[in-house]
């Protein structure tokens, strides 16, 4: 199974039109046979999260100690980093393609960074959403 991995803001309460957009994403992303991945916190990254698992789907969540919170209730697995750079990292090289919903900066430098990887050629192209 790939793994899609999703960027997003983490502002969206449960019932906003933000979380509602990832939560249906996370479940079509699961009913396409994706296993889904996202910086696991709250906001995108939980309602993406909690789509996919309502779906029947993986999840899986990158966190950084930095941050000091725990995963999102929907995050089937956790993987646990020391700092915020790793975490994106990580999440780049999980995607076998991305999808960036609405965020902030944080959203704005994952999308640029997986982005500018495909584009050197340190990953081999992948589909990248906006």
């Amino acid at each position: 199974m790939k793994t899609i991995t999703v960027f997003g803001s983490s502002r969206p309460a449960p019932g906003s039109d933000g979380y509602e957009t990832a939560r249906r994403l996370g479940a079509a992303l699961a009913d396409a046979g994706f296993i889904v991945a996202s910086g696991g916190y709250g906001g995108a990254m939980e309602g993406v999260s909690r789509g996919a698992r309502e779906a029947g789907g993986k999840t899986i969540g990158v966190t950084a100690a930095v941050f000091r919170s725990p995963a999102n209730a929907w995050v089937g697995e956790e993987i646990r980093v020391a700092t915020w750079q790793e975490r994106l990292l990580k999440l780049v090289e999980l995607g076998a393609g991305y999808v960036a919903l609405p965020g902030g900066t944080g959203t704005l430098v994952e999308l640029a960074v997986a982005w500018e990887w495909i584009n050197k050629g340190f990953l081999e192209p992948r589909p990248v959403v906006v």
